[in-house]
């Protein structure tokens, strides 16, 4: 489709047949919150606990910054897909010669690949965490719970599915905050690592492992998606208005509280677990909290963890088929491409590689890769030939590209500080 097709479309666009408007705003809410459980999947768990452990309240300003980032982020995301009808993916699939569509889906599926690794790895320590399950059984039964989650997106749709992924969410939620409420958590310190500051190489890795974790690319291809399916593709410029203004608040809301969630994490780390030895591994730091918070802190935040697992591995799948969808223009059931997916991540549990340490790594890759899915959100979102009247105004425009080169800078400085050694 060309420039000018999606022009039109963005403007002229009627009302999907039989769709009624809402009367109230939070019916309009949910697609953000799906989009942020991404944003607390357990690669946050083990970026933010491995940072909160190593070097207490240092790195609190990475989250507060990554946070803000994907606020920004994943409203543009969700911005076009309301706008153009089309998810960024498709809209890169379109515009894209086929070799370089083909090399981008590629990179795109390598990191939705790392993500899922991370989220199926962080459900299979919960459940040997909370009732000693091996971690390869552990991996699996994530695995086949997340095909029951992705089986009632399939039958009932995508309301009912943001309904569970919500209360997944608040369970994540109460697990990690309630720890923070017992822990003896010196808001001072806390206060004072908002400044930005780094302490050698590993901090540096910490922070583009965080940040990885935080402004995840699968996210940022997703939400568009989510956005699109769940208002119709076919708007007329009123209701986008009004959706858009539903959609500010839908990120707003949804990204506070996974953003709370991950400062949770690290305060928790670093209060309680600060020299501890183990804390490096998600199991000793889960040991170190029984030790020092008592066994019912211990169970909340497994519980917490599971969840996290559960919800973020069924998420990250539906974000892989929306990008070989848009990509490849090809559609593969979601419950046959969780069973290709799965099988990595089962490998490197049965091989006994240090599952912390793959989470941690994991997050890094998904650093390096969130410039290949901003550059093309920013240009697009801030194009008048595809999104018309409702294009990025200048100022957010700077700000989005401002966001974009942070980023980029902070994996150039990863790889030559990381080249160069500690």
């Amino acid at each position: 489709m060309s420039d000018s097709e999606t022009t039109t479309l963005a403007r002229e666009r009627g009302p999907k047949p039989g769709a009624r408007p809402e009367a109230r705003l939070l019916w309009l809410l949910g697609p953000a919150f799906v989009a942020a459980i991404a944003y607390v999947d357990p690669g946050n768990v083990a970026a933010n606990l491995t940072a909160g452990a190593s070097y207490g309240y240092l790195l609190v300003w990475v989250l507060v910054a990554a946070n803000v980032m994907a606020v920004i982020i994943q409203y543009l995301s969700a911005k076009l897909g309301l706008v153009t009808g089309r998810s960024l993916p498709e809209l890169l699939g379109e515009r894209l010669p086929r070799r370089r569509r083909l090399l981008f889906w590629a990179q795109a599926e390598v990191i939705a690949a790392g993500t899922d690794l991370a989220e199926v790895i962080g459900g299979a320590i919960a459940l040997q965490i909370l009732f000693g399950v091996p971690l390869p059984l552990g991996g699996l039964i994530v695995g086949v719970v997340s095909m029951v989650l992705l089986s009632i997106q399939s039958r009932r749709g995508q309301r009912p599915f943001e309904f569970v992924i919500i209360a997944l969410l608040a369970i994540i939620a109460i697990g990690f905050l309630a720890g923070v409420v017992v822990s003896p958590v010196s808001w001072s310190d806390a206060a004072a690592g908002i400044v930005p500051r780094f302490e050698g190489t590993q901090t540096v890795l910490l922070a583009a492992s965080m940040l990885g974790a935080t402004v995840m690319p699968h996210a940022i291809y997703l939400h568009s998606g989510l956005a699109r399916d769940r208002h119709g593709a076919t708007l007329e410029e009123p209701r986008i208005r009004r959706l858009l203004k539903a959609t500010r608040v839908d990120v707003v809301l949804a990204l506070v509280l996974a953003g709370t969630v991950n400062v949770a994490m690290l305060l928790l780390a670093a209060s309680s677990l600060r020299g501890v030895d183990g804390t490096d591994t998600i199991e000793g730091a889960h040991a170190a909290v029984v030790a020092a918070l008592g066994p019912a802190v211990g169970v909340i935040f497994g519980v917490g963890l599971l969840a996290s697992g559960l919800a973020s591995t069924s998420v990250g799948c539906y974000a892989g088929s929306t990008i070989m969808a848009g990509l490849l223009h090809l559609r593969i059931p979601l419950l046959v491409r969780r069973v290709v997916t799965l099988i990595p991540a089962l490998v490197i549990l049965s091989t006994g590689f240090e599952p912390t340490r793959a989470l941690v790594l994991s997050q890094v890759l998904l650093s390096i890769g969130i410039p290949f899915a901003l550059v093309p959100l920013v240009k697009y979102t801030s194009d008048h030939s595809i999104m018309g009247v409702f294009a990025n105004h200048r100022i957010l425009t700077v700000v989005a590209w401002v966001v974009t080169a942070s980023i980029g800078l902070l994996n150039v400085v990863l790889v030559v500080l990381t080249v160069a050694g500690p």
